[in-house]
């Protein structure tokens, strides 16, 4: 016990006397000019100046020098809190500090596009961590992010982002992955205009493997269930027709999409994921079409193709119906963590047979690289994504 209260008498003998030093009436004179030859120039160099003489004790006649340097740190680190949460979210990564600060910013600047755009890739970001906390401000500050770019504003810089189109990109997909597991039907809006803007998430092959998730959880399972219980176990009809042809047209876009997905899977890191979403496809092609006769020439020449849209309700039977209820389907799959669906959800051929099938499964928002922007002194965040 002696030794440990010597040692710390030891280290106060030391540090007492550095401490003094360094705040003695010359030493803060010193700090005080310094400042002055930096303040209008090197401003964060000036602050750095200011702060040391802040931290030594004021004494009488100081305090018109105390409050001046007092407001200069207060004025300098709030205009530079916009560029702390950047460098809190792309570089530092710490994403409850970003938000901490990112709102204090929002508080005094509501419209502050750049903190607006970060916020939401923190929220994402922190998301594919297994942190849901700041979720749903990530998808609200995406959203009013979007609309003020809408309109023609433009944050001071775009960095990591290249431009408005990569951020409309990255907001919508923030959106998208953020709520399909909840909504995939109102997520699919977004996840599909992803693949319309021009970014790097255009030629990803999981921005299409979710949209054909989200075709399969949403739309697809909601017209399967509700012809099941209209027409389940029921001669057909003129209405049961058209709620296949309804059907009929979703399975095209869920086979769309999959092919897109197994398109652009070429890199040797994503043939597990092409896997799921080759046998995803080949399921729902030979349900739809009772072979997967053409399915090779299908894949070969889908990316010649634009995205279809969300499909417009069927309302009127067209002159011939291109297939009858459907006889087979699809082996169950599951929704991997690349975002891909299998054929999960109630089938018209289950439900004709009064079986619901098994239920359908929802997208979650994954940790791949493909959907972050680049994290180091960023510039260019598709260069990070894997292709």
């Amino acid at each position: 016990m002696k030794k440990i209260i010597g040692l710390i008498a030891i280290c106060l003998s030391v540090s007492i006397p550095a401490l003094s030093q360094e705040c003695t009436p010359e030493a803060k004179t010193a700090l005080y000019n310094e400042f002055r030859q930096h303040f209008k120039g090197d401003t964060a160099k000036a602050n750095e100046l200011a702060k040391k003489w802040l931290a030594c004790p004021e004494v009488a006649g100081e305090e018109q020098i105390s409050a001046y340097l007092k407001n200069f740190v207060t004025l300098y680190e709030k205009a530079n809190r916009k560029d702390r949460v950047t460098d809190l979210v792309y570089n530092k990564k710490d994403y409850p500090k970003a938000f901490e600060v990112g709102r204090a910013v929002l508080v005094d600047e509501p419209e502050n596009l750049k903190v607006l755009i970060d916020l939401a890739y923190a929220g994402f970001a922190a998301a594919t961590d297994k942190n849901d906390t700041f979720a749903s401000d990530a998808v609200t500050y995406a959203k009013k992010a979007m609309q003020l770019l809408e309109v023609g504003k433009a944050p001071d810089k775009w960095d990591p982002y290249l431009g408005k189109d990569d951020a409309l990109a990255y907001l919508n997909n923030i959106i998208g992955r953020l709520t399909v597991e909840k909504g995939p039907g109102a997520a699919l809006p977004y996840l599909i205009k992803v693949a319309q803007y021009d970014s790097k998430l255009k030629k990803i092959p999981s921005t299409y493997g979710i949209i054909g998730a989200a075709y399969e959880s949403g739309p697809y399972a909601t017209l399967s269930e509700a012809y099941k219980k209209d027409f389940g176990g029921k001669d057909e009809t003129p209405e049961s027709k058209l709620a296949l042809e309804n059907i009929n047209q979703v399975v095209d876009r869920m086979i769309d999409a999959n092919a897109r997905a197994v398109a652009l899977a070429t890199d040797p890191t994503q043939q597990a994921a092409k896997k799921e979403w080759m046998e995803t496809l080949s399921n729902w092609y030979k349900f739809r079409y009772k072979s997967d006769a053409g399915l090779n020439e299908v894949i070969a020449g889908i990316l010649a193709k634009p995205l279809p849209p969300l499909p417009t309700p069927i309302t009127t039977l067209p002159a011939a119906t291109p297939t009858a209820t459907p006889t087979s389907t699809p082996t169950s799959g599951s929704v991997s963590a690349a975002g891909n669906g299998g054929a999960n959800g109630a089938t018209p051929a289950t439900a004709a047979m009064g079986n619901p099938g098994p239920a359908a499964t929802t997208p979650k928002p994954t940790s791949s690289t493909a959907n972050k922007p680049k994290t180091t002194t960023p510039t260019r965040p598709k260069r990070n994504h894997r292709s």
